[in-house]
């Protein structure tokens, strides 16, 4: 009786290795043959003297897979397919890709490596002869083993193991041994039938070229050419729009090369994901590429534009609009609550400044917004500064035209290794690799990963760099005009102007604003508001909630930095004039009272966040209380954000700006008119801008 291997009691694989350990051939057939599989039976094979007669011949069957097994079934033309040359050809093309994708798949390690380099060793030396048998499907398994032993000179294991790792030993499979010398030879003679066929291909030098030229190869790649790989991948999203694309004619003189290539590659964003970003630094012509990139679409596809912009630059649009024949409307972004509701379709719009679009929650957006979902549109956004103070500014202006669960085919790839994708869903419910997920990252290259797909930016620097020509007598770089001219880069030189301050003058203004006394006051100031972390009690009466705790751990973590940079605004204020610094003094006071009220009535703190780049002036320097300059209140970044004012309908900044009108910047305000302004704003915030804030219990600190 036959034993039976079915890798559950017996595996297959350990009498297979017995049995080659004392044969010296072997002739392999299988449906399927993994690369990485062989290093389980590769150091039997490599004792083999290699040639004929002493080498294993492998036999591959170009097994189908079930769903190519089902629609030969259901052909409506059941005659056999007659084999030529041009379909050997093919097919043996088919199974060298498939080859090559076995060893893209899973991380490569070590005995991987040394496995497949012995497997194109023992090719080399003819120690392995692979054939494909073309002829047919052939989903047989047969191991046939041969060695110098009268009684017993073949051996062989029929059944439905491939030449895999799960087939010889990780799945149930069934397999019996087959001994006897009249069926082993009648096993031999079915071998060498199709091994001697027509159809039956070589297919040695193929495996080994492919083996050879992976990660397992001998020699090491250059790591040039590892880089120009890599790059030559990562470009492709631009070289697709360089050659699908043309600049319109009468545009073409008036586009730099750069610029050029940037209206190619937006083209390319449009056409394919709906939308692009252009955020080019100031300067470089994003108004002239995003008309562009409209003739592009206007002449390919009769699509007209709405240009949505900054009501001072209505005139420009209008200009560029009549001088390039764009068929074009331009609506200011203050009027698209009004006029976008009954507005025809334009299946493209241009926002222009699309920064001043970071709060999703803004009447303004969402009616933009509304309308670019309602009629399908295509979007192209313009900013120099699309990322402001967090990723979410960057992920709002895609929301426009971007769905917050659409498969984007990439996932935030790098927070998903340090949450664990499990954990992920848990947390958030948001599809892996929708725009939703990324608005949890704070890495910065989940965040490249997905602008390489929506945004075309360049610097100055980059342009010098890749498209400037250089004067051979000054060694200047510059670019050609449309008209043959050259316009040099210019080459910035810091000077310092210097002025004489006179203490002893009391005439001498600038002296008296940075006085002895007012630099001490200034340094001497306590800043509780910036440093409320200092002032938590240690065992409140109630215990804060988890998002309380949260609110408190940060407070406690940003208080000193936060009151430095308080102090070193107001020398900022005080350096630009006397008016701008009473002005902020003036607000600075009437928040201090606003928190007062609150702790006075045992009300809630209204917190806010701010992001280090607000922080430091080497990245930014701008002033805080410039932020919100729409309103007289200049409501305080650390307890509002401070975009709020993008949100606000006619009515509301009609009241808040009636509300200031209470109190003019003037430091001789009486206490009670603090109070009773303070009084007005908090009950502002507590109701129509509760959203904005993050709340905490006064009880915490006091």
């Amino acid at each position: 009786m036959p034993r039976i291997f079915d890798n559950i009691n017996d595996s297959l694989l350990p009498a297979l290795s017995q049995t080659l350990a004392v044969s010296d051939h072997a002739d392999f057939c299988v449906g399927y043959f993994n690369l990485r599989g062989w290093k389980q039976i590769d150091e039997h094979i490599e004792r083999m003297t290699g040639g004929e007669g002493h080498c294993c011949r492998l036999l591959v069957g170009m097994q189908r897979l079930p769903k190519d097994d089902l629609r030969e079934a259901m052909r409506l033309d059941q005659q056999d397919s007659n084999m030529d040359m041009a379909l050997t050809v093919r097919l043996r093309r088919q199974l060298a890709e498939e080859f090559r994708e076995q060893l893209t798949i899973g991380v490569p390690n070590a005995a991987d490596e040394v496995g497949l380099r012995r497997l194109s060793a023992q090719i080399k030396s003819h120690k392995v002869v692979v054939k494909l048998h073309l002829h047919h499907p052939l989903h047989a398994k047969l191991y046939l083993l041969f060695r110098n032993d009268y009684n017993n000179p073949r051996t062989g294991y029929l059944g439905s193991s491939n030449l895999t790792f799960s087939g010889l030993s990780g799945q149930g499979e069934l397999n019996v041994d087959v001994l006897d010398t009249d069926s082993t030879k009648k096993l031999a003679d079915w071998f060498n039938d199709r091994w001697h066929d027509r159809w039956c291909i070589d297919i040695s030098d193929e495996l080994a070229q492919i083996i050879d030229e992976s990660w397992a190869r001998e020699i090491p790649i250059p790591p040039y050419h590892i880089y120009v790989k890599m790059a030559y991948h990562l470009s492709q999203e631009a070289r697709e729009g360089l050659s699908q694309f043309s600049i319109p004619a009468d545009m073409r003189t008036a586009l730099f090369d750069f610029q050029k290539a940037a209206v190619q590659i937006a083209a390319h964003h449009v056409n394919k994901r709906g939308g692009v970003l252009i955020g080019d630094v100031v300067g470089l012509g994003k108004t002239m590429m995003a008309t562009a990139v409209a003739r592009v679409f206007e002449d390919d596809l009769g699509f007209e534009t709405l240009i949505i912009c900054p009501k001072n630059l209505v005139n420009m649009w209008e200009d560029y609009r009549d001088r390039f024949r764009l068929h074009a409307k331009v609506i200011s972004v203050t009027r698209v609550t009004k006029d976008l509701k009954d507005l025809r379709r334009y299946r493209l719009v241009l926002i222009d400044e699309s920064h001043n679009l970071r709060n999703r929650e803004g009447i303004r957006y969402k009616a933009i917004q509304d309308y670019i979902q309602k009629n399908e549109c295509r979007c192209i956004l313009l900013s120099a500064t699309p990322y402001n103070k967090t990723y979410l500014d960057l992920s709002s202006q895609l929301r426009l035209f971007v769905p917050e669960d659409k498969n984007l085919g990439l996932r935030p790839e790098h927070l998903l290794r340090q949450m664990g994708e499990a954990n992920f869903v848990a947390q958030h419910q948001a599809g892996l690799n929708t725009l939703a997920a990324f608005e949890k990252s704070e890495f910065a290259d989940d965040w490249r990963e997905l602008l390489r797909l929506y945004m075309v930016r360049r610097t100055r620097g980059f342009i010098k760099e890749n498209y400037a020509k250089i004067d051979t007598l000054t060694g200047r770089k510059y670019l050609v005009m449309p008209d043959g001219t050259h316009s040099f880069f210019p080459e910035r030189q810091p000077l310092a102007l210097k002025f004489a301050i006179q203490d002893d003058d009391p005439n001498d203004r600038y002296a008296r604003l940075y006085a002895n006394e007012v630099v001490e006051a200034l340094n001497g100031l306590a800043l509780p508001r910036y440093g409320l972390g200092n002032f938590i009690v240690n065992r409140p009466s109630v215990p804060p909630t988890a998002i309380e705790k949260k609110v408190l751990e940060d407070l406690s973590r940003g208080g000193k930095r936060l009151m430095g940079f308080c102090r070193t605004n107001l020398f900022k204020r005080l350096e630009s004039s006397g008016k701008a610094f009473l002005m902020s003094l003036e607000r600075h006071i009437l928040r201090n009272y606003v928190f007062l009220y609150a702790i006075d009535h045992d009300k809630p703190l209204p917190i806010g966040t701010q992001g280090s780049e607000m922080l430091d002036s080497h990245v930014s320097d701008e002033d805080s209380d410039a932020i919100s300059s729409v309103l007289d209140l200049d409501i305080d970044v650390n307890t509002l954000d401070p975009n709020f004012a993008e949100v606000l309908d006619e009515p509301e900044l009609e009241e808040l700006a009636s509300l200031t009108e209470t109190i003019q910047p003037n430091i001789a305000h009486s206490e009670q008119v603090y109070k009773q302004r303070a009084s007005d704003v908090y009950a502002l915030y507590a109701t129509q801008y509760k959203r904005r804030f993050k709340w905490i219990w006064s009880g915490f600190h006091f």
